[in-house]
């Protein structure tokens, strides 16, 4: 089958992209590019850099830029799945929702609605599971932004190990943050995976952080061969 993935740079959409490579044919990655951070459907810190990561990845980047403002924001998710359809004979979508109700329902209504099949290979998976996952298949992967109490600037920048999975596990059980960041806690940016046929490398970098909410944003990047 024919699927583009919803493609945001993170984590959850790299991994769903690695499952669904296994299965389908994989003909595109798809991007909102929200003006607006307060997005209540796409991610933001360093969204613009998903086209280096496409090339990197080698493949092709179906790309719509969006004002993020709640439900108009899904007109947006419609025209460019129309375009990505249109383009590359789309049958299916790929998704890395994880446990949000919010956004996996409207991703399916769009599809239904196209004569899309939708998959979420990671619907439901334990936070810390799909973290751990991630470390294991040498994923490198930078925390982007941190948006909850009681994480510090500290977090932002760092690259997820099985150290740093192991103190969101206990933020997890203290403060009840989710852990993989399904609330919002957590950003992060993907600089390599073993589907990437080259690896970025961050050349420079800007980081922000006032009252537990910060993001780390990416300057300037090389693509390197592996």
């Amino acid at each position: 089958m024919k699927v583009g993935v919803l493609f945001s740079g993170g984590k959850d959409s790299c991994l769903a992209l690695q499952k669904a490579l296994g299965f389908h044919d994989v003909v595109c990655l798809i991007s909102l590019i929200p003006e607006s951070e307060e997005s209540y459907m796409f991610h933001t810190p360093n969204i613009e850099i998903t086209k280096q990561q496409a090339e990197a990845i080698g493949l092709p980047s179906v790309q719509r830029r969006t004002r993020g403002e709640k439900e108009k924001e899904l007109g947006d998710l419609e025209k460019v799945l129309i375009r990505a359809r249109s383009e590359f004979e789309l049958e299916g979508v790929v998704t890395g929702a994880v446990r949000s109700i919010y956004q996996s329902n409207r991703v399916q209504r769009i599809c239904r609605k196209l004569g899309l099949w939708c998959f979420n290979p990671l619907w439901l998976k334990d936070e810390i599971e799909l973290l751990n996952e991630v470390v294991k298949n040498g994923f490198s992967v930078v925390i982007t932004g941190v948006f909850a109490y009681p994480m510090g600037k500290e977090y932002l920048g760092r690259r997820l190990d099985d150290g740093l999975i192991r103190k969101l596990e206990r933020l997890k059980e203290e403060y009840g943050i989710n852990p993989a960041g399904e609330g919002g806690e957590i950003e992060t940016t993907v600089t390599d995976a073993p589907f990437f046929k080259k690896k970025i490398e961050i050349l420079s970098s800007d980081t922000s952080y006032k009252d537990y909410a910060g993001t780390f944003r990416i300057k300037d990047l090389r693509l390197i061969e592996k």
